[in-house]
């Protein structure tokens, strides 16, 4: 029997949760839709469509591993926005030798605009990294007149997690990840801003972000898709 390489065992892993979740339409699920809805071409687009941005907005999941921890990285539920507010405030950029600020500063308006009312417009994506069952991650992206603003037409992204899931790889997968989704709903790029002296800066550049523009202090990057 031939022996699988780590690679192709995760792979192989990988498949059967994206079967067993319904992640994987096979001939027989196709088949059964079909036949469910009387082969009528109507109700089988119907049913099609509403399954499928049934699995964009609710059931977007992908397992990956680090070697160390096995990870999930899925759609934010209905129930969790608020942990956004969390890695809003986790986001913040402290540079080294000084004192974080106090939670309170995600009140202020050019920062509630990332979390306000998150999942009632048009646009909005949020994807968490799940560590058994623990929200240890999120990036998030919606149109909004924000620091990395560029155009009304490309959505800005922010991205947290907490410092010890930091430096593992978790954020560059949650941001492949966003850009695989928001490409696929037909978004042509898009945008951030990032502090210069952000570690972070050298990730958004390993997964094709650009410097479009610069202040004294921040990149305005973009990442066309």
């Amino acid at each position: 029997m031939k022996q699988l390489k780590e690679k192709e065992y995760e792979e192989f892993r990988q498949y059967l949760y994206n079967k067993t979740h319904g992640y994987i339409w096979t001939p027989d699920t196709l088949e059964l839709i079909c036949s469910g809805n009387d082969n009528n071409p109507e109700q089988i687009g119907k049913q099609m469509l509403e399954m499928m941005y049934r699995m964009r907005n609710e059931h977007i999941s992908h397992m990956t591993s680090d070697k160390r921890k096995k990870y999930v990285i899925r759609s934010l539920r209905r129930g969790e926005a608020d942990l956004l507010k969390d890695f809003l405030y986790e986001a913040v950029f402290v540079p080294e030798g000084t004192e974080p600020p106090a939670r309170d500063i995600i009140e202020k308006p050019e920062l509630r605009v990332y979390t306000d009312d998150f999942g009632s417009r048009k646009g909005d994506n949020c994807l968490a990294a799940d560590l058994g069952g623990k929200v240890v991650g999120a990036v998030w992206a919606r149109l909004m007149d924000d620091y990395g603003h560029v155009d009304d037409e490309t959505p800005s992204l922010a991205i947290s997690l907490y410092k010890e899931y930091r430096g593992q790889g978790i954020g560059s997968q949650l941001m492949v990840k966003m850009l695989e989704l928001l490409k696929w709903q037909g978004f042509e790029r898009v945008s951030l801003a990032v502090q210069k002296a952000n570690y972070a800066v050298k990730m958004y550049k390993a997964v094709g972000f650009k410097t479009v523009d610069e202040n004294a202090e921040e990149y305005i990057m973009v990442c066309e898709l």
